[in-house]
């Protein structure tokens, strides 16, 4: 037996989405009205839909390419499918407020809270509680992140990813850019816009699954990322 938790957000037309990307748009590409032959039917039934969105969309993960120029050849479609599939934990960050700063002594403090460490080839989650609080907000944008000495810090452990709830990995503006550039420095990657953190505080290790789509030359992709409990 097992319990599967899902931790990625809903696609849908209007999302939020980090600044200067594309929005996403959604329309009835064919309807099962015209399928059936139906001439200017009152309502169209989806039977397939036209998604148009950015690799960076909802809950998704970064390619190494993604971090800086000089990874220009590490896409997403080769980055191997090992990195996806890992063991996980999450640590409760859910004292940080907005724009505020997580440091490597923090992480430290959570992992003996937790009763749990950070293992070589590990995901590690940050539940900040972001989500349910300022989602679609005016602060939805403004979330709290770990610092560039963070982000080192992880990359020393040779953890395969970290995941955040907001919509950048650090601060934007203080530490993000940085942020980018070690894990592009260091080949680990992130995960963003997570969602349900809360449901595995307290709960321990378990397998983390986030596999993207094999975009050619791809710079990152949407994921459908799930926690596994074994019981």
């Amino acid at each position: 037996m097992f319990e599967i938790i899902d931790l990625s957000q809903e696609i849908y037309e209007g999302m939020p989405v980090y600044k200067g990307l594309p929005q996403v748009k959604m329309t009835v590409h064919n309807s099962h009205e015209e399928w059936n032959g139906i001439k200017n039917p009152i309502t169209k039934t989806p039977a397939v839909h036209k998604l148009e969105l950015g690799e960076h969309t909802g809950t998704h993960v970064d390619a190494i390419n993604h971090m800086e120029i000089q990874h220009k050849g590490k896409s997403i479609d080769k980055m191997p499918l090992s990195m996806f599939y890992t063991e996980g934990i999450c640590l409760d960050f859910s004292n940080k407020g907005l724009k505020e700063l997580i440091e490597p002594s923090e992480i430290e403090i959570a992992c003996e809270k937790a009763h749990v460490e950070i293992k070589k080839g590990d995901t590690v989650l940050f539940y900040t509680d972001h989500f349910r609080k300022n989602f679609n907000s005016e602060n939805w944008s403004n979330g709290p992140g770990i610092t560039a000495a963070s982000a080192r810090w992880l990359g020393e452990k040779e953890i395969a990813a970290f995941g955040v709830e907001t919509m950048s990995p650090g601060v934007s503006g203080i530490s993000n850019k940085e942020v980018h550039h070690i894990c592009g420095e260091m080949n680990f990657t992130h995960y963003e816009n997570m969602i349900n953190l809360h449901l595995l505080i307290g709960k321990g290790r378990f397998r983390f699954i986030g596999f993207p789509l094999k975009i050619k030359g791809g710079t990152g992709s949407p994921v459908r990322a799930v926690a596994i409990f074994e019981k």
